[in-house]
């Protein structure tokens, strides 16, 4: 080992508690091979404990469900995953059955003054109660509002069983509901740190699908969520959600609009508690850093947009390296921009064109963008709109500014305080991650691979951006680059229906890194393993290490790494959207494993049996 972490054992485990050198090494279990594994979440992995003396200490894993979302908790009257109006009335789907999203996502297990509280995102619905798809409805609508639960969790405090003892779901009608939260992390001052996909709200410059689709999700906010009785308006969804638990498991709920506004999968502040770093997700996006004025404000800052300058030749295999500079979109606070969001409309900010409506001699001043999307966009901005551009079309302005928004299916990101690194998944390198001949600005120039990887980011401090003024952060990512455990590998099509290596890393989704293990966990969310996994990844051994999967069709979500709660770790994870089976699974696969599984149900759960870290 190149370095030893400190693991404090827990009594269960050892005589007297012991706070020593040792070293976490996780033992990888094979994946699944029959219909049987296939259809379930479990694990097989172990845990060896290194112990300073030369000893060690081995425990095996196992998975264990805290609730599904047809469940109900406690005195909660409806089941977890329900989704409510803004007078928080349950939602029936047009069969008068619960609407009930089957994706739980993001988890945060918070010690509140020694209670243990779960918050728990449901992402989007995808099934109805007759099991038609939600996205593929020609009579209902695509899209529905979406819910977050807070449950209070009971630990037993010999084997560190948790059990799940009573919950209600969160009250967004405050901030106007809330629409796609994806993956989140815990901020430096333990509270639960959320996001918001803006897909379905995102306009484009022409009537194409894109546009018709933000329509449509506007009419389902408005006729469900509002209840027929006020009309969404877009600019109030793609942002970074708060909430805050207080000792008797009441929440405070915020979304912090000087953060920006995209298809974010997450947000991660760094230990300074005032620079944190997004994932944006989606085709053409980008990266974005935000700083604070101060430390736990999240309401005033800075915003910037990364630009990739690669280093090695077009075509690169290996996911490309590249330095990165950085330039400033604006300043604001969440008030004025609040403000802008409730009067301002996509016209009033830009001037655009689609490329059959452009006509470069009767248009000038205009430039050429693609973000959000892969079709080509001409915008002129508005005069005196630079900050509203900013902050309510982050995307579109950093590409109108000259930042790199080529970057492909961006999701989690996790930081590494020791090394000053950052994780960042991309789950599928391509589309604007290719040599692009066809657009001016092309940035990126890496190989498609359709199996993905997670960047590994270096970061300095005293950085300047492209203006030449000093970035207020020690926390400015200057380097960019695959580490070669990190990165899928394409196969041909294998018996089961696998089409990246299943002994490696497929699409990256969720990531957390833990600094007591020296670890990095990744979660899958891949359409190329049949069965999708979470792994650990040692940075100093290089070691990668198989230790959960999850339901055939399954993404595994809801990463969280729990270092020690009364002596105790876990990893949470969650399964959403169980037996969406991947294209290339034989049917006959599909045939023997569909039974097998509820697909109206998903676990929100943790892996379980590691000592306290």
């Amino acid at each position: 080992m190149k370095r030893l972490s400190t693991l404090c054992l827990s009594l269960s485990l050892v005589a007297s508690s012991l706070c020593a050198a040792s070293s976490v090494e996780f033992i990888g279990m094979n994946a699944p091979s029959t219909p049987e594994q296939m259809a379930k979440a479990y694990s097989e992995a172990k845990v060896i404990i290194h112990t300073p003396s030369g000893g060690k200490i081995e425990r095996a894993l196992s998975y264990e469900t805290l609730f599904g979302v047809k469940d109900k908790v406690g005195t909660n009257k409806n089941p977890a995953g329900q989704l409510y109006s803004a007078s928080m009335k349950p939602l029936m789907d047009p069969f008068g059955k619960p609407l009930i999203a089957e994706t739980p996502d993001s988890n945060s297990l918070l010690n509140v003054d020694g209670s243990l509280y779960l918050v728990t995102h449901y992402e989007y619905d995808w099934i109805l109660s007759d099991g038609s798809s939600v996205e593929k409805s020609t009579t209902w609508h695509n899209r529905a509002p979406m819910s977050m639960t807070l449950t209070s969790i009971s630990q037993d405090a010999k084997s560190g069983k948790l059990k799940a003892t009573e919950q209600y779901p969160i009250d967004f009608s405050s901030v106007g509901g809330i629409w796609i939260p994806c993956f989140g992390s815990q901020t430096p001052w333990n509270t639960h740190l959320g996001s918001e996909e803006d897909y379905d709200l995102y306009f484009t410059a022409s009537s194409g699908k894109n546009h018709k689709a933000a329509l449509k999700g506007l009419k389902a906010m408005s006729e469900l969520y509002f209840e027929g009785k006020k009309e969404a308006n877009a600019y109030d969804y793609g942002y970074i959600t708060e909430v805050s638990v207080d000792a008797k498991g009441k929440t405070k709920v915020a979304k912090h609009y000087a953060m920006g506004r995209g298809t974010w999968e997450m947000a991660k502040v760094m230990s300074d508690s005032k620079t944190a770093f997004f994932g944006d997700d989606g085709a053409q996006v980008g990266l974005y850093m935000y700083v604070g004025d101060s430390e736990k404000n999240l309401d005033s800052g800075t915003l910037y947009a990364a630009i990739w300058k690669q280093f090695n030749e077009d075509g690169a295999k290996d996911g490309g390296q590249a330095g990165l500079s950085w330039v400033k979109l604006g300043h604001a606070n969440s008030k004025e921009v609040a403000e802008w969001k409730n009067k301002l409309t996509f016209s009033d900010i830009f001037e655009a064109y689609a490329p059959a409506e452009f006509d470069a001699k009767k248009h000038e001043g205009f430039k050429a963008v693609k973000a959000g999307h892969s079709d080509i966009e001409y915008l002129k901005l508005k005069p005196g709109m630079e900050k509203a551009a900013a902050f309510l079309e982050t995307r579109r302005y950093a590409a109108y500014m000259g930042a790199t928004t080529e970057f492909n299916k961006m999701e989690g990101v996790a930081f590494n305080p020791e090394d000053k690194k950052l994780y960042i998944a991309m789950s599928y390198i391509e589309k604007g991650m290719a040599k692009d001949t066809s657009f001016e600005k092309d940035h990126i120039k890496v190989a498609k691979n359709r199996c993905g990887g997670t960047y590994e980011v270096v970061m300095h401090s005293n950085v300047k951006d492209t203006s030449g003024a000093l970035i207020q952060s020690d926390f400015v990512p200057v380097r960019m680059y695959v580490p070669a455990p990190l990165l899928g590998e394409e196969i041909a099509t294998d018996a089961l229906g696998n089409t990246c290596a299943v002994d490696k890393i497929a699409n990256t989704d969720n990531v957390f890194y833990s600094s007591k293990s020296r670890t990095l966990f990744i979660g899958e969310d891949s359409g190329t393993h049949v069965n999708n996994f979470v792994w650990a990844y040692n940075i100093d051994t290089k070691k990668l290490s198989r230790i959960l999967s999850v339901p055939a069709g399954a993404e595994s979500t809801g990463l969280q790494v729990v270092e020690n709660m009364n002596g105790h770790a876990y990893i949470m994870s969650n399964a959403q959207h169980q037996a969406d089976f991947i294209k290339t699974m034989p049917k006959e696969l599909q045939e023997k494993v569909a039974p097998k599984i509820d697909k109206f149900q998903a676990p929100i759960g943790y892996i379980h049996g590691i000592p306290g870290l």
